[in-house]
């Protein structure tokens, strides 16, 4: 049987051989002497796939038209203009693929986090969904309350609100995260200057947009609205929208409903929104409508 220092020694004389340089390093790695040695690859030394704007990324080897290319480009975040290896999608394109679709999943099925609601002081309630598989799969479910849950919305909540706001994860707690409370704030102060009272927010968790109506009906509000994560696509997990209806009631058409999207900070951002939302929901008030049947 061979000992170690034999090995060593034949680890050592074929390195000499092949002329690497730093030959004390190559053995303590190869032969697993030092296990506090380092290579350098550790995460922060990989840099993140994601963090270059895809709409800057040039794809295409010698473009005849370069700047026409990156125009195009500046006005969409599909993948345009990728190129090839034979059939198959270069190594960085397929890895960008991947990670936009690992962002899309988290945003999916992560839940938003406590400290969140404390920072924004949200009560949390639940639809009566039990997971998330649960909320994937039974969308019915996800604009439900059980008995208790209102309950507890009827006891905590401000009765008969002129404007009812909450916010839900929906499709993507990454969206809540980034964007619900500033547009929250925002749309406060738009509201406060138009003289215009809110109700008591909260938080809903494994809800769909349809579950406001039962806020409606709950707490007899004029307008209710919903901050609600949308459904994350490649070209981001964060976007974010806010529903809103007057006097919405369960069962009612999907045309009544004002819906204000794509509120992230490469869309709409939330501060923006938030003024904007305001705006719409006082034009709620003053024409008592919403949906198709709002004039902005």
């Amino acid at each position: 049987m061979i000992s170690e220092k034999d090995i060593k020694n034949i680890i050592e004389q074929v390195l000499n051989e092949m002329n690497i340089k730093d030959e004390d390093r190559e053995l303590k790695e190869i032969s697993g002497a030092d296990d506090s040695y380092n290579d350098g690859c550790e995460d922060e030394w990989i840099p993140d796939i994601t963090d270059t704007d895809i709409k800057n990324q040039l794809m295409v080897p010698n473009p005849k038209n370069k700047d026409g290319y990156l125009k195009f480009k500046e006005n969409t975040p599909a993948r345009v203009g990728i190129w090839r290896a034979g059939p198959r999608y270069k190594t960085e394109t397929l890895l960008r693929f991947r990670a936009d679709h690992a962002i899309a999943q988290d945003a999916v099925f992560t839940y938003v986090s406590e400290d969140f609601l404390k920072s924004m002081n949200l009560f949390s309630v639940s639809t009566v969904c039990r997971d998330k598989d649960e909320f994937l799969t039974r969308p019915d479910l996800g604009r439900r309350f059980n008995e208790d849950t209102r309950k507890l919305i009827l006891e905590r909540c401000q009765k008969n609100p002129r404007v009812q706001i909450y916010i839900s994860d929906g499709l993507s707690s990454t969206a809540v995260e980034e964007n619900a409370k500033d547009t929250y704030l925002a749309i406060i102060q738009g509201l406060k200057g138009y003289g215009i009272s809110v109700g008591t927010p909260f938080f809903v968790k494994h809800g769909r947009v349809p579950a406001m109506d039962a806020v409606s009906e709950i707490l007899d509000a004029e307008v209710t609205v919903v901050l609600i994560g949308e459904r994350p696509g490649l070209a981001t997990g964060e976007s974010m929208s806010c529903y809103m209806a007057y006097k919405s009631t369960v069962g009612m058409p999907e045309s009544n409903r004002t819906v204000v999207s794509n509120i992230h900070q490469g869309g709409t951002a939330a501060v923006e929104a938030g003024a904007h939302i305001a705006d719409v929901i006082k034009k709620m008030l003053d024409q008592r409508a919403s949906g198709l049947n709002l004039k902005l």
